[in-house]
């Protein structure tokens, strides 16, 4: 599994203060699309372009255009939500496909409660999107749906992840690409990634932390 740290001084900033407990959300949410733009950037290095003619003021030219077809941005919600307008800014003319997931409290495994694909997925390359990678459950059931609704190539962004994470994200689908701003130091008894982020989602939206 192909595996990036985008390791850029703006990353290393913007991430330094989503750790800082005292950031509120209207902040978290800023820099976290920020951050997401940056992770975007780098995934979408090898794009498919197509030549176009363009009308300039000195007569016809030809430049390159990234087609939106080819590409659907994938938030797992809730917390993906809060990731997408910082890809969405880079990506206008992507579609969203929506995927939501929750754990079954008697087999503690991933379910899929909510899905909404683009159309032609078997023709798309897939950004998923999400703030944390922890166990990897809830990406490792977001590719397989993705996977079984035809789509022949995922990318996925992380702000931090964790090694225990993107070891189980590699013995499911050693195919995909993964971009993260900061591999974390381990899981702790409770599954959360040290030193993390806290949870984002509650971060993001400004919901009581349970």
């Amino acid at each position: 599994m192909k595996t990036v740290v985008v390791d850029h001084p703006l990353v290393r900033h913007k991430l330094g203060k989503l750790r800082d407990i005292s950031t509120d959300p209207v902040h978290f949410r800023q820099l976290a699309g920020e951050i997401a733009g940056l992770l975007a950037f780098e995934a979408t290095r090898d794009l498919p372009t197509e030549a176009v003619t363009v009308q300039t003021w000195a007569g016809p030219l030809q430049v390159e255009h990234v087609r939106g077809e080819h590409l659907t941005l994938v938030p797992i919600l809730r917390a993906g939500l809060g990731f997408l307008p910082g890809v969405q800014a880079l990506l206008p003319a992507a579609p969203v496909s929506v995927v939501g997931l929750r754990r079954n409290e008697s087999t503690h495994r991933p379910e899929g409660y909510y899905q909404r694909l683009a159309d032609r997925m078997e023709q798309r390359t897939a950004l998923l999107i999400d703030p944390m990678l922890a166990t990897g459950g809830s990406a490792i059931a977001a590719i397989q749906l993705l996977k079984d609704a035809g789509c022949p190539r995922i990318k996925a962004i992380f702000l931090v992840a964790a090694p225990e994470g993107l070891r189980a994200l590699e013995a499911a689908h050693p195919d995909i690409e993964v971009y993260v701003a900061a591999i974390d130091q381990r899981l702790d008894e409770n599954a959360y990634i040290r030193p993390g982020l806290g949870d984002a989602g509650d971060r993001l939206f400004g919901t009581p932390v349970d």
